[in-house]
């Protein structure tokens, strides 16, 4: 019996220790995830990149202005030679120059390059915010899959415990009958056997538990990657009352992945403006305000000052670059033939996706529904042969058959439950609604 003794004091420990911890609900450990998360946070920080870069100054509205400051010199040897036949020489002779300006350059106008170059950097902004969407939103289905997942181990868990407590309460009555000469040694035997793979199962499905609860931990950033936190809920309720039309209309307007997909179209025909824009002329504005000082070593001047504005205005227009404009306007345009493409791809693959989960959680939803009614008659049927063992009217191997019968119909419904489940996330993260689902669907 010291197996019987080791096993119970797990579960003494284990519940002693669970109810020391604080509870948590699925939207407050997807609430703590999104603030903790390692990946969200990265994501974040690359969006806001994204909108760092998105202001009139990087796309070219605005002038640069620099300041500048030099200093020149230079020392020679001079050897005149006159029309009269004579020479002179002046050696060493130095000439020094320093100054400092500002100095403004601006393009006026480049063919509306400009206006199109802030147009994507507020598209790649808009991009950034939706790729941290889908990384927020397959983050939620994530924790949430795994939250469920943590739910199914604790009923199986449970149903692991009234399967060692029955064979407990079986090798009793077995001992107790073989004690006084009315079972054989092979039942009493076959009962210990029965016990101990009942144990072995609870003591491996510890492991599981803890498996799902520090990839939980992880999930949710928490530091404590072994805590031995609480989930508020112990058991799953799928949603029955899902639409599959209403899911793909949302899915048209709100999937993230077809959102992403239509940005890049956007951002190919931005692309062919931008290319478009070199068939004009370019006007560029320049000016600088500068003070010059010269010294210079020969002359009849030996020190210069200068003082003043100098400006400016380019005009000019490509006439001929080897028809590479030509090139870039084709194939620009053939992108944007290649991005209308990509999206109806996109389309027609979450059509698919959409039709897949949503015959699969119809089925799971019926077999839910017929293992809950498979449920309750394993349970009859285990406590009528429970009386009848009792009474020394069934067989211990009937009586096995009946538990085993129970375990395993409690499993079917746990497991139809979850994968209801986990098509009820996927239809919601599909249709782009998963955020907003869980945090109204919880509260």
């Amino acid at each position: 019996m010291k197996r019987l003794s080791l096993t119970a004091i797990i579960i003494v420990s284990t519940c002693a220790g669970a109810a020391a911890q604080e509870m948590y609900s699925l939207q407050q450990c997807i609430e703590i995830g999104l603030e903790r998360n390692y990946s969200i946070r990265i994501v974040r920080n690359e969006a806001q990149i994204t909108a760092n870069n998105a202001i009139p100054g990087n796309a070219g509205y605005l002038p640069s202005l620099d300041l500048s400051s030099g200093f020149s010199g230079s020392q020679y040897d001079y050897r005149y030679n006159y029309t009269d036949g004579t020479t002179s020489t002046s050696n060493g002779v130095r000439s020094e120059t320093a100054n400092v300006g500002l100095n403004l350059d601006w393009t006026l106008f480049d063919g509306f390059g400009i206006q199109v170059s802030y147009a994507r950097l507020k598209e790649l902004q808009r991009m950034g915010e939706l790729n941290t969407r889908m990384v927020i939103e397959d983050f939620v289905a994530d924790i949430a899959s795994e939250y469920y997942n943590l739910i199914r181990q604790h009923i199986r868990l449970s149903n692991l415990r009234s399967a060692v407590t029955l064979s407990k309460e079986r090798l009793r009555i077995v001992e107790e009958r073989y004690n006084i000469g009315s079972m054989s040694r092979l039942d009493f035997q076959q009962a210990k056997v029965d016990f101990n793979a009942d144990s072995s199962k609870l003591l491996t499905q510890f492991e599981v538990v803890h498996a799902s609860r520090t990839r939980l931990n992880e999930l949710m950033a928490l530091e404590d990657i072994d805590g031995n936190i609480q989930i508020r809920d112990s058991f799953i309720i799928p949603n029955s009352s899902l639409n599959e039309i209403e899911l793909w209309d949302n899915t048209l307007v709100h999937n993230a992945s077809l959102l992403v997909s239509q940005k890049n179209r956007t951002l190919s025909e931005l692309d062919y403006r931008k290319a478009l824009s070199r068939n004009y002329p370019y006007l560029r504005l320049n000016a600088g305000y500068g003070y010059t000082l010269g010294w210079n070593g020969t002359g009849t001047t030996d020190l210069q000052k200068r003082l003043g504005f100098n400006y400016g205005l380019t005009l000019g227009v490509s006439l001929f670059d080897g028809m590479n404009r030509r090139r870039e306007q084709r194939n620009a345009r053939i992108q944007i033939q290649n991005s209308e493409l990509r999206t109806q791809e996109l389309e027609l693959s979450l059509k698919t996706d959409l039709s897949n989960l949503w015959t699969a959680y119809r089925n799971n939803l019926e077999l839910w529904t017929l293992e809950k009614e498979n449920l309750t008659a394993a349970q009859e049927n285990h406590a009528i042969a429970i009386e009848r063992y009792k009474l020394g009217e069934l067989a211990g191997i009937e009586l096995r058959e009946a538990q085993n019968s129970l375990l395993e119909a409690e499993e079917r419904r746990s497991i139809a439950e979850y994968n209801t489940k986990l098509c009820e996330i996927s239809l919601m993260q599909l249709s782009g609604q998963i955020l907003s689902y869980f945090f109204d669907f919880e509260q």
